[in-house]
């Protein structure tokens, strides 16, 4: 069924690779008019006009940015309507708690967690006033699960976006807004295949705990985003809405 967010106004964060790719090609197909918020001018343009859509420089971390984002697809489009707060990073200095410093941790929390807060906030400034709007935040698995293979900083910042989606999406549901956590299972994307190159061992080591044993492709994950951003998912909110193969929910996998 096509058209599903026909005539509603996206926004995407980190909307050039992986995942944010994905969903803005998803999204587009879906009747939407999307605004991607990338670091990468010459991808986000690129990806911008392959989609019919807008592209806006933004660092997440700078509210003065974020703001600009979200009141430019006010002004051009007319409304706020889908949310998909996405942009994140998970750096190679971003490892065990011993040898993670603190610079590498405030880092990973500006990008993953404070960006996350400084979008919905300015999503929200939108869609109070509109009284309706979906906002879909990137958590991970890994903010419910604990693993020996540790990136400190990343899994406790997927914890924060997790917590905070539910609150959210508590407090705003009488104004007819929806708020969800997407919290993915690892995903073939050019961050993890960058991660996974360097040390096939420790892939491995994450494949075997994986029931349907692969890794999520990035359009897999995207048709869970355009679920929650259309009004098929009309009742869904605060959720944590996992898609992860089935590794939240393993003991043992399948040989």
């Amino acid at each position: 069924m096509a058209g599903r967010i026909e005539g509603k106004t996206a926004v995407v964060t980190g909307g050039g690779s992986g995942i944010g790719l994905a969903t803005a090609r998803r999204l587009a197909a879906e009747g939407a008019r999307v605004v991607i918020g990338d670091l990468d001018d010459a991808r986000g343009k690129e990806v911008a006009t392959e989609i019919g859509g807008s592209f806006v420089h933004v660092d997440v971390t700078s509210s003065e940015q974020v703001d600009a984002l979200f009141q430019f697809a006010k002004d051009e489009y007319g409304s706020v309507d889908i949310a998909f707060n996405n942009a994140g990073i998970s750096p190679p200095e971003d490892d065990s708690i011993l040898i993670t410093d603190l610079e590498a941790w405030k880092r990973v929390q500006e990008v993953n967690l404070t960006s996350v807060y400084l979008c919905c906030k300015a999503a929200l400034r939108h869609m109070v006033e509109q009284k309706s709007g979906s906002i879909i935040n990137t958590a991970s698995f890994v903010a419910l699960m604990g693993a020996a293979t540790s990136q400190i900083s990343y899994s406790a910042s997927k914890g924060g976006v997790l917590s905070m989606s539910r609150e959210l999406g508590v407090q705003f549901a009488r104004d007819g807004i929806r708020v969800n956590a997407l919290c993915p299972g690892p995903v073939n994307t050019p961050l993890l295949q960058d991660l996974f190159a360097k040390d096939p061992e420790r892939a491995a080591r994450r494949l075997v705990h994986i029931p349907m044993g692969r890794f999520a492709e990035p359009e897999e994950l995207a048709n869970a985003v355009l679920f929650l951003a259309s009004d098929e998912s009309s009742f869904i909110t605060a959720s944590t809405f996992l898609v992860d193969g089935g590794i939240s929910a393993a003991y043992v996998t399948p040989v």
